[in-house]
């Protein structure tokens, strides 16, 4: 994929999502909780919620903490509160986050979440699969996957109105 390709608009890839969720919230009665990884997962997982007009309020994780990263340097993290207004333990948990590349986010997701309690299942539900994986994670459902990007190119969420991706170059650093 090259920076002139045009990337999907997000609504169409939400109603897909949506879609894909369907199946899994009869399975469970229709109770689910839906949590959303700060910033662009926040974003997604309240149109998910919206479609799925699900009776729980939904979830939010701050990973920044958890990020095996963190330590690097060169992050500059603006820390929000999760918020988790009910118990995990048990539950049918849906974590949604915007893009997938290497996994790493997914792992501190998963991490935080397990702090709160211990969930009967977790699907991860994303927007946009871009490839690249790290580490084992492969999302439940994907809105659109993009495994042709060069490791420079970045696909980011842009929103919260109206919600948007953009398709960028990252500089590499050079020695």
């Amino acid at each position: 994929m090259n920076s002139s390709t045009r990337l999907p608009d997000v609504e169409p890839l939400l109603d897909h999502m949506a879609d894909a969720l369907r199946a899994p919230l009869a399975e469970h009665e229709g109770q689910a909780h839906l949590i959303g990884i700060h910033t662009g997962g926040v974003w997604v997982a309240g149109g998910l919620h919206r479609r799925l007009d699900l009776d729980q309020p939904m979830g939010t994780l701050d990973i920044t903490y958890y990020r095996d990263d963190l330590a690097h340097g060169g992050l500059h993290p603006h820390i929000r509160p999760s918020r988790l207004p009910w118990s995990v333990d048990g539950q049918l948990v849906i974590l949604v986050d915007d893009v997938l590349h290497t996994g790493r986010t997914v792992r501190a997701a998963l991490n935080e979440i397990f702090d709160f309690g211990r969930p009967a299942r977790v699907l991860l539900a994303t927007l946009i699969d871009r490839g690249g994986h790290e580490l084992p994670i492969a999302a439940d459902v994907v809105g659109a996957r993009y495994d042709d990007l060069a490791p420079t190119q970045r696909i980011k969420l842009n929103g919260p109105e109206p919600l948007t991706l953009t398709l960028s170059e990252r500089e590499v650093p050079t020695p």
